[in-house]
């Protein structure tokens, strides 16, 4: 994978994290259509044409009422929230609002990447992400995916994996 980047897109957390820290990874750019109507996820596997599998989405959620904690999943599927607070060793986890997601993480709703973030979550990548060399996730804007390795993804963010899709 390139580790080139044009300075139009360095701007983000996640691919300053990228490149500093010398990761292989390629950038896909893409126009960001409101009109679509497409969830954000699925907009983007369709405009970097990768299976919605392959391509994941940043969510957030409190677990037992704590810290916020990252999950990862595909944009097919949805994050489960019992299976989340299981992974971290709690008993019930509810969606963050947007604006705390936003707040939490320095990036808009749309385009949160797990790379990055304002401040560090504990972080569970959905295992089916290990079937993958490579798995796309935000850039850290809307219309911009990166495409990494599951095992950079989770060294960069001290993830773990689990089933947390549904």
């Amino acid at each position: 994978m390139a580790k080139k980047t044009s300075s139009a897109h360095a701007g983000t957390p996640a691919v300053a994290l990228l490149e500093r820290d010398g990761v292989a990874h390629t950038l896909h750019p893409y126009e960001h259509d409101p009109g679509r109507g497409l969830s954000y996820g699925m907009e983007a596997a369709a405009a970097i044409g990768a299976a919605p599998e392959q391509v994941f989405k940043t969510l957030l959620a409190s677990v037992d009422g704590g810290p916020l904690v990252v999950g990862i999943v595909p944009v097919d599927r949805q994050l489960d929230l019992k299976a989340l607070a299981r992974a971290v060793g709690g008993k019930k986890a509810t969606m963050a609002e947007p604006a705390v997601a936003e707040r939490a993480t320095g990036y808009v709703v749309g385009g949160i990447s797990p790379l990055g973030q304002k401040q560090r979550h504990r972080t569970v990548l959905d295992d089916s992400a290990l079937a993958f060399d490579v798995v796309y996730v935000s850039g850290g804007r809307r219309g911009l995916d990166v495409g990494l390795s599951p095992a950079d993804l989770l060294r960069l963010t001290d993830g773990t994996t689990a089933s947390v899709a549904r």
